[in-house]
């Protein structure tokens, strides 16, 4: 749409203050025609544009034409510029077309600031998705957000981590993204809050009825608060084992259980002695036991049977 392309330009010639047709046209994706024809309609509207000759030469804005932020400071203006990831964008129905969102909000900044605000657009990127790319999407997402925008509650099915699925009836009060996943933030009927995991909502239905957002209901804090007594109920089991050399970069690559690697203090036969820690004996058995004979346990001295147990079950499935 010409409306649209007329803004970019102006925001273009804002963020890179001079510009050749050639330029704009191939940012634009237009002929160079085109774009000429943009400037002309740009001065009949009033927009001071002007056209430099020679080598260096090319179209600018006059330096009095330009817009602010009204009322904030740089350091206001950098978070801003942090946007969140492409990922959470789109499963959120987020795809901003044309030019990109910190561009437009570049181009309000006065010159001062822009040099400073232009390296958070240029040194960080938000990347939450995983590394082999995943075309599931979950539809329950959109119907969720429809009914948080709308303030109705939601007949849903979910599915429990232990594979049992229950129906319930929630009032929905905010989305939660972490890592690369979305939980839901609800309150039943008793106005209890919970959590639960999107990916295991395998139905999700708006229903005619609406409910009162609780007063003073602060979704941050909440979050912060409940994965902070989520992680204080967590069983925590210290695991001491040897491992060998060549297998600590495997070992730290995630560092999910890794707490100590001693290097400086390796055994006699060149283990080195780490420090990991599960939630569950069983975990901390079939963790060590994949590794084969890459990893010796050490201590608790009483799962060495376990591990024992299970390798002997390996051997006798395949026999």
């Amino acid at each position: 749409m010409r409306a649209d392309r007329l803004l970019s330009i102006m925001i273009l010639l804002q963020n890179h203050e001079i510009m050749t047709t050639k330029e704009l046209a191939d940012k634009l994706e237009v002929s160079d025609r085109t774009i000429l024809r943009d400037m002309d309609a740009l001065s009949l509207a009033g927009i001071p544009v002007i056209a430099d000759r020679g080598k260096t030469g090319g179209w600018r804005l006059m330096d009095h034409f330009r817009t602010q932020l009204s009322g904030m400071k740089l350091e206001d203006t950098k978070a801003l510029f942090i946007l969140p990831s492409e990922q959470m964008l789109n499963d959120l129905g987020v795809a901003p077309n044309g030019l990109d969102i910190r561009q437009k909000l570049l181009a309000t900044l006065p010159g001062s600031s822009k040099s400073e605000a232009r390296h958070y657009m240029e040194k960080i990127y938000m990347d939450t998705g995983t590394w082999k790319p995943n075309s599931d999407r979950n539809q329950s997402l959109l119907t969720i957000q429809k009914a948080l925008w709308e303030d109705r509650k939601l007949a849903i099915d979910y599915r429990k981590a232990d594979g049992t699925s229950s129906q319930r009836v929630i009032s929905p009060l905010g989305l939660v993204a972490k890592g690369s996943s979305w939980y839901l933030v609800a309150m039943n009927d008793s106005r209890e809050y919970r959590s639960f995991k999107v990916s295991r909502i395998t139905q999700a239905e708006t229903t005619d009825e609406g409910f009162i957002r609780p007063d003073g209901f602060d979704l941050a804090a909440y979050w912060k608060g409940s994965k902070a007594d989520f992680a204080q109920s967590l069983p925590s089991l210290e695991v001491k084992v040897l491992v060998h050399p060549s297998t600590i970069g495997r070992l730290t690559f995630t560092d999910r259980f890794v707490e100590k690697v001693d290097a400086d203090a390796q055994a006699a036969d060149g283990m080195v002695p780490v420090t990991l820690r599960f939630n569950t004996e069983q975990e901390a058995a079939e963790y060590v036991l994949g590794y084969g004979g890459a990893i010796k346990l050490l201590q608790p001295e009483h799962l060495v049977e376990r591990i024992l147990q299970q390798a002997k079950a390996v051997i006798a499935m395949y026999e």
